[in-house]
């Protein structure tokens, strides 16, 4: 599950574009297939969201929820990929783009009325 925030006059025109290049670098990286896209926008009011000094109204906020497994490279590689492909393919400049990954145990997430670590027929890795 991703969460993306920004300033909603500024996320809502870029959300269907934003959501292709961050399942596209999911798929890069981690090799997420497109078919596990959970992506979750949250356009803000500028008045309810505050950001450090030196970004513009562009600023946006990705949180990306996973289950543990993957290697400290993969994950680097990831949010080196959306910095990259962000920039390229939407405009936001990497100055603007705060990524923050949060890994919870398998036996935290629950889905198709099982836990993650019930699962036996992902179509993806988990541990890459």
């Amino acid at each position: 599950m991703i969460l993306i925030y920004g300033i909603k006059e500024q996320l809502n025109p870029i959300k269907a574009e934003l959501s292709k290049v961050i399942q596209e670098s999911m798929t890069q990286a981690i090799g997420l297939p497109e078919g596990k896209r959970a992506h979750r926008f949250i356009p803000m009011e500028k008045s309810d969201f505050y950001y450090p000094e030196g970004r513009s109204d562009a600023y946006t906020v990705i949180e990306i929820n996973m289950m543990e497994g993957r290697q400290q490279e993969t994950k680097k590689h990831l949010i080196h990929c959306l910095f990259k492909n962000i920039e390229q393919k939407v405009g936001i400049t990497a100055n603007d783009i705060e990524i923050t990954i949060k890994e919870q145990p398998a036996h935290c997430w629950g889905f198709r009325g099982m836990t993650g670590d019930e699962v036996n027929d992902l179509k993806y890795k988990v541990n890459v």
